[in-house]
């Protein structure tokens, strides 16, 4: 692998679950832009931004898993994609580098040491392009108590079997200085990696896409809000069929995802849902159906109330695609987390709001609006910055 320097790409996506759903979709989207972009590209939102990044097709990707199979092979198995839409790029889907993901046992620091090789190997291939980490580890049960690991050293002295199996990835990238997108639901922004981003300037955005169900919540929450109607109940449900579904099941796993999805609303509205019932009204129930697939379905019953107290209610049935919608938006962060870090601007990026369920940093956003209008803030500070630096971000 090291002997064939390629420098034509100018992003690298180091993706951790290379060989999920998302990760396979993520593949076939970059092999099918080099010979059709116009059906990846216009599903990009940052197509036409970030100049100094290249085209939006010139991106290489690798990644880890613990899956042995072809990325062909765990395509089929995934069953999101048809054989004629990935067949005719097998070739370069069987070529993109997929390494062993590391021995769950040990200490965090042996596996980031081998995560950082693997890193290394990478770079050589791809001297020009810009990397980014793209966490899409599947949810897992969550750290009792994340705060205790407040430096790197403790971190990486930890035992690997008691920690979030993505901790070792993020803190290989932030470690080399490389951006980190986490789309999964796992707490990984720990007091010892925020702080060795904000020290070498690696922007860190996350945590939990935001694809379907709750990014409609978000828009008609701040409708309703913004038109003066009372939420009284909000009760979600959502079907799917895919390794998601099936590890969701877990309640330990689950908990962080619903939370994720249960707290943004009340953020968002400024009143806890259901508080003159002396309890929560906002339900999110998660159910394993193996026949949809990757074609998730998603219900919403949206009781709200008007002037004098009288009650309305709104339907919401959604029958969306989980990593067709997921793809996108991870490239789309990617190049995010790519121009910020061209731009000087590291750490937490709250303002990335838009693409999250829980954002790290103080202070996101929370309506729609805001969300909107701070990813237009944020692309001019970039631009900006980027205008003023000595040579031009390059």
């Amino acid at each position: 692998m090291d002997q064939t320097p390629d420098d034509s790409p100018q992003m690298l996506l180091l993706v951790a679950g290379i060989k999920g759903a998302i990760g396979t979709t993520l593949a076939t989207a970059i092999a099918a832009m080099q010979t059709a972009p116009d059906l990846i590209v216009p599903g990009l939102t940052t197509a036409g931004k970030f100049n100094v990044l290249g085209q939006c097709p010139q991106v290489a990707m690798a990644g880890w898993d613990l899956s042995t199979e072809t990325i062909p092979t765990a395509i089929r198995r995934h069953g999101v994609l048809p054989e004629g839409v990935w067949q005719p790029h097998a070739p370069m889907l069987n070529s993109l580098p997929a390494f062993s993901a590391p021995p769950a046992t040990g200490r965090i620091g042996d596996q980031v040491a081998r995560i950082a090789a693997d890193i290394v190997r990478c770079r050589n291939r791809w001297p020009h392009a810009r990397p980014v980490l793209l966490n899409l580890l599947p949810a897992a049960c969550d750290l009792a108590d994340p705060s205790r690991y407040t430096d790197m050293a403790m971190l990486l002295d930890a035992d690997a079997g008691a920690l979030l199996p993505d901790l070792a990835y993020v803190a290989a990238a932030v470690e080399a200085g490389i951006p980190v997108v986490n789309f999964s639901p796992n707490t990984v922004e720990l007091p010892a990696i925020v702080d060795q981003a904000r020290e070498n300037g690696t922007p860190l955005a996350g945590r939990d896409g935001k694809t379907g169900q709750t990014y409609f919540k978000v828009v008609l929450a701040s409708a309703l809000k913004a038109r003066g109607l009372y939420v009284d109940g909000w009760y979600s449900l959502n079907i799917l069929g895919n390794a998601d579904g099936l590890n969701l099941m877990d309640p330990e796993r689950a908990c962080g995802k619903l939370n994720n999805k249960t707290r943004l609303l009340d953020d968002l509205l400024g009143y806890p849902v259901g508080e003159h019932y002396g309890r929560s009204t906002h339900k999110v129930h998660i159910d394993y159906y193996p026949p949809r697939g990757d074609a998730k379905e998603a219900w919403d019953v949206i009781d709200v109330k008007g002037i004098f107290g009288m009650p309305m209610s709104l339907r919401l049935n959604l029958q969306g695609r989980d990593s067709i919608l997921a793809a996108p938006m991870a490239l789309d962060l990617a190049r995010w987390a790519a121009a910020l870090q061209v731009a000087g601007m590291g750490g937490p990026l709250p303002d990335l709001a838009f693409f999250f369920k829980k954002p790290v940093g103080g202070d996101a956003p929370l309506t729609f609006a805001d969300q909107l209008a701070a990813l237009d803030r944020l692309e001019a500070e970039i631009n900006r910055r980027i205008d003023e630096s000595p040579d031009g971000g390059e």
